[in-house]
C-alpha cells in the first residue's frame, strides 16, 4: 500500500517489479485489496492501473501512527 501511496496508477507488472515479487502473487494481493475496498482499478487501453482508495489512505495513515 505504501508503494501505491508514493506512486499511484501502477500496473500489476510494475508493482511486482518494484517489490521484487512474482506477478501471480502480486496480482492475488491486489485482487484482495480491491475486494476489501482499498484499491481502485482503472482500465487503460491494454493495462489496468491501480491506486489507493480514500479508505486505504486513512488506514495507512493510522498504521504509520502505530510505528
Amino acid at each position: 500500500m505504501e508503494l501505491l501511496q508514493r506512486t499511484p496508477e501502477l500496473s500489476v507488472e510494475e508493482i511486482a517489479e518494484k517489490l521484487s515479487i512474482g506477478y501471480e502473487n502480486t496480482s492475488d494481493h491486489i485482487r484482495k485489496l480491491a475486494i476489501a475496498g482499498l484499491v481502485m482499478k482503472r482500465y487503460d487501453k491494454k493495462s489496468v492501473r491501480h491506486k489507493l482508495t480514500p479508505r486505504a489512505k486513512v488506514i495507512l495513515t493510522f498504521c504509520k501512527t502505530l510505528e
